[in-house]
């Protein structure tokens, strides 16, 4: 889909990605581009399905894993705007059954944005359920998560370590704050205002990719034993498919949905939180969440959007956000200065060189 003439840099940006999909494996992969404005340009390539030749197209939806984590940022921070949350409040005032360990510092609802409230990040990887699953199984797994790992076990406010924990926490004090489901709060304070409405928290009939991993046969019992039951699927070639699931946490990377509608979340920040004429942020707090002000690793982070180490003297400077887990590899990057946004999506498990994807596209339309 192209929504007005195409820039001379367009077929360069093309040829880099047909090259990278094929250097890498990657069976299908969507791309949006916009700016605080409008959509600029929005294309899939190669399959969402392999064994029904399905092509993958702008309107092709992925599972967002951790790009989830902006929307979830964004619903947080507008409730702050509003008066009902404060940034500074100890997370155990908002959620009692959070604990902390010894004397360590008290963490902050500032501190879980930033992945600075001294929680751990456990391996994610039985976090899936089958895309049947009813809403309080998945509910209940979601709280058992929180039960076993809402304990911070540093001091809060060091250096930035990454933590799926941090936004289960949060996920549950909007829910706990508004009196109603997470889910259903986003949808109306973040989702519709913002005009997503091919993106929502649990899998629907549609154009959805299918999720694929790279493996040899005799790796697959492996992978069978390493996901819950009804998730690895059957082959495609050199590839293993996931059957459709849900994400036991919505809260850190439960969302489903098209790059053309994470192309209106940038579009969103990049306008300084309003989209349509729809407000959803007040202009400092957009630009307080893209502000890199906690070093740390494997990320630099803000209030949400984070940035590698090694990207912080990139020029022109951008902040970013990942979602990879099985079956898919997202980013999404901000370009403030630029005004310019830029999402991929794919339904790989690999990793493959996202920044040269958004490179290319960033000198077609920023030449």
């Amino acid at each position: 889909m192209t929504v007005r003439s195409e820039p001379a840099g367009l077929q360069a940006a093309r040829s880099t990605i047909a090259d990278l999909m094929a250097r890498h494996h990657v069976p299908g992969l969507t791309i949006a581009v916009t700016d605080s404005r409008r959509l600029l340009h929005a294309e899939g390539f190669g399959y969402g399905d392999l064994p029904s030749g399905r092509r993958a197209d702008a309107d092709t939806r992925y599972p967002w894993f951790s790009m989830s984590k902006i929307v979830t940022a964004t619903a947080v921070l507008r409730l702050v705007d509003e008066g009902i949350l404060d940034l500074d409040a100890p997370v155990r005032s908002l959620l009692p059954s959070f604990s902390v360990r010894g004397d360590r510092t008290e963490p902050r609802l500032q501190d879980l944005l930033s992945h600075t409230a001294g929680l751990g990040n456990p391996l994610p990887l039985r976090w899936v359920l089958p895309a049947a699953t009813p809403d309080r199984d998945v509910d209940a797994v979601a709280h058992r998560l929180l039960d076993r790992h809402a304990s911070a076990r540093r001091p809060a406010g060091g250096p930035a370590r990454y933590s799926n924990i941090g936004y289960l926490v949060l996920a549950e004090i909007v829910a706990r704050t508004t009196g109603r489901p997470f889910e259903e709060h986003v949808r109306a304070a973040v989702l519709d205002p913002a005009g997503m409405t091919a993106s929502g928290y649990a899998p629907t009939a549609g154009d959805t990719a299918t999720g694929y991993v790279r493996l040899p046969r005799a790796a697959v019992p492996l992978l069978r034993a390493a996901l819950p039951a009804g998730i690895v699927g059957g082959r495609s070639g050199g590839f293993v498919a996931l059957e459709p699931f849900r994400v036991a946490g919505a809260g850190y990377g439960g969302l489903v949905g098209s790059a053309v509608d994470a192309a209106r979340l940038l579009r969103l920040h990049l306008a300084d939180g309003v989209v349509d004429g729809h407000r959803v942020l007040r202009p400092e707090t957009a630009r307080r969440m893209r502000r890199i002000d906690h070093p740390g690793r494997p990320f630099d982070v803000g209030l949400g959007w984070f940035r590698r180490p090694a990207d912080r003297d990139a020029a022109p400077a951008f902040v970013e956000h990942w979602g990879t887990g099985g079956g898919f590899w997202n980013a999404m990057r901000l370009h403030p200065d630029l005004d310019l946004g830029i999402v991929t999506m794919a339904n790989t498990t690999r990793g493959y060189d996202h920044g040269a994807i958004m490179g290319a596209l960033r000198s077609a339309f920023r030449p």
